[in-house]
C-alpha cells in the first residue's frame, strides 16, 4: 500500500527555527521520501537557499520543488502577512518524476535529460511555478504544455521581496517545476471566484487590450447596463468588484478566464482589460462575490470527491492571493471547506498571483491536484 505524504508547517520570526519545527515533524517520512515540497511567506524570501540547504541537511531528501507566496497554506491552517514554511514529503520512485528549473522561452532550454525522459515517460502532469515579471507569461505556459502534451498545474510567484522558485535549487525569471510520470495518479479540480452578471457579448471593435464596441453599441453603454443604475451611477465602486472575463470556447463546463478592468474612458465609451483581444471574441463580465465563490468551490470539491477511489496521499492547492482571509473573511476558512468535504490529509500550497490549470492562467481561482 502506498504511504500518505507527510506534512508540517511552522511560523516563526527565525526562519532556521520555522524549518526546524517542521523537519522534527517529518523526519519518521525522511528515510523513504524522494520529493519534497516547500512554500514559504515572503518575510523568508532572502532566505530560500539558506532553507533549501537546511531541508537537504536534515531530511536527506534531495530534490525539492516550491515557491514564495505573500500567503501560504498547509492543513487547515493559512499563513498570511507573517514569517512561515510548510512543507510536504513525497515517497515516489525516483524515475517517476523530473524537476527542472526556470525556462524563459520553451522547452528547448530544458536538460537533454529532462527531454529525454519526457519523451520516454510521456509525463501527464506538471506542477509549475512562474515568476510574474515575464512578459510573455501566458505564452510561455501554452508552449511549454503544448509541447510537452502535459496537464500543468501551479501558480505564479507572489511576494513583496524576491520572486524565488525552487525546483532543484533556488531559480525564478521563468516557469519552472516538476513533471510526473503517468505512474503517479493525479486528480484535479479548479473553482472560480467571480460570477457572470449578465449573457456575454461579442467584441465588435477593438484594439490591442482596449475595447471599443461590443455588439455593435459602444462598450461602456453596455457594461453599464450589465452592472445596473446603482453601481453605473457610482463608477468607483467598480474597482476590484467588476471584471472582465473571456468565455474558454469549447469549455463543456462554461470556464472562462477572469481579467481585471485597468481603465475606464467616459468620454469615448472604451474599456481597457488586462489582456489583449480580437474583434469577433466574446467577453463577459462578472462580479467577484464571496458567497458565490464558496458555493462553487464547495460544487468542485463534491465533484473531486466523486471522482476518487481512495483517500488522496496528499495534495497542493493554489489559490488567488485575493482569497483566503481576504475573500472568506475566517483565516483557515478556505482550507477549512477543503477539509469538510475530503477529509483531513496531507495539503501544502500557497496564494498566488495568477492560477495555472492545463495550459491557461487564471485569476481569482483556486486549483487543486490531489496525489492519489
Amino acid at each position: 500500500m502506498m504511504r500518505p505524504f507527510k506534512v508540517a508547517h511552522a511560523t516563526s520570526d527565525n526562519w532556521a527555527m520555522a524549518v526546524k519545527a517542521c523537519t522534527d515533524v517529518v523526519a519518521d517520512l525522511a528515510d523513504d521520501a524522494t520529493l519534497g515540497f516547500v512554500y514559504v511567506t515572503d518575510a523568508f524570501a532572502g532566505d530560500f537557499a539558506s532553507i533549501l540547504t537546511y531541508l537537504r541537511q536534515k531530511t536527506g531528501v534531495e530534490h525539492w520543488v516550491g515557491t514564495v507566496g505573500i500567503g501560504i497554506c498547509a492543513g487547515g491552517h493559512e499563513y498570511f502577512d507573517k514569517p512561515a514554511v510548510a512543507i510536504m514529503l513525497a515517497a515516489l520512485p525516483e524515475d517517476d518524476f523530473r524537476l527542472f528549473p526556470s525556462i524563459t522561452q520553451g522547452m528547448a532550454q530544458l536538460s537533454q535529460d529532462t527531454r529525454d525522459w519526457i519523451r520516454t515517460t510521456s509525463p501527464v502532469t506538471g506542477l509549475v511555478h512562474a515568476d510574474p515579471s515575464h512578459e510573455e507569461l501566458s505564452e510561455l505556459i501554452d508552449d511549454l504544455s503544448a509541447e510537452t502534451s502535459t496537464f500543468l498545474v501551479g501558480g505564479l510567484t507572489s511576494s513583496r521581496e524576491a520572486h524565488h522558485q525552487i525546483a532543484g535549487r533556488v531559480t525564478g525569471g521563468g516557469v519552472s517545476g516538476v513533471f510526473f510520470a503517468p505512474t503517479v495518479e493525479v486528480a484535479t479540480g479548479l473553482s472560480q471566484g467571480c460570477i457572470p452578471i449578465a449573457p456575454s457579448h461579442e467584441i465588435s471593435d477593438c484594439v490591442d487590450n482596449v475595447v471599443i464596441g461590443l455588439d455593435g453599441r459602444r462598450a461602456l453603454d453596455v457594461f453599464k447596463e450589465d452592472i445596473g443604475a446603482e453601481l453605473a451611477a457610482d463608477m468607483p465602486r467598480v474597482g476590484g468588484v467588476i471584471h472582465a472575463a473571456l468565455p474558454i470556447i469549447g469549455s463543456d463546463t462554461g470556464d472562462y478566464l477572469v481579467r481585471n478592468l485597468i481603465g475606464i474612458d467616459p468620454e469615448r465609451g472604451w474599456l481597457a482589460i488586462a489582456e489583449e483581444i480580437e474583434p469577433g471574441e466574446r467577453i463577459v463580465f462578472v462580479r467577484r462575490d464571496p458567497q458565490s465563490a464558496a458555493q462553487d468551490m464547495m460544487r468542485m470539491l463534491e465533484r473531486l470527491k466523486k471522482r476518487l477511489g481512495r483517500p488522496p496521499r496528499g495534495g497542493i492547492y493554489v489559490s488567488c492571493v485575493a482569497r483566503g482571509p481576504n475573500m472568506f473573511g475566517d483565516a483557515g476558512g478556505e482550507m477549512g471547506m477543503i477539509q469538510s468535504v475530503l477529509g483531513d490529509f496531507p495539503l501544502v500550497g500557497f496564494y498566488a498571483g495568477g492560477e495555472i490549470s492545463f495550459n491557461r492562467l487564471y485569476t481569482y481561482t483556486g486549483v487543486l491536484t490531489l496525489f492519489l
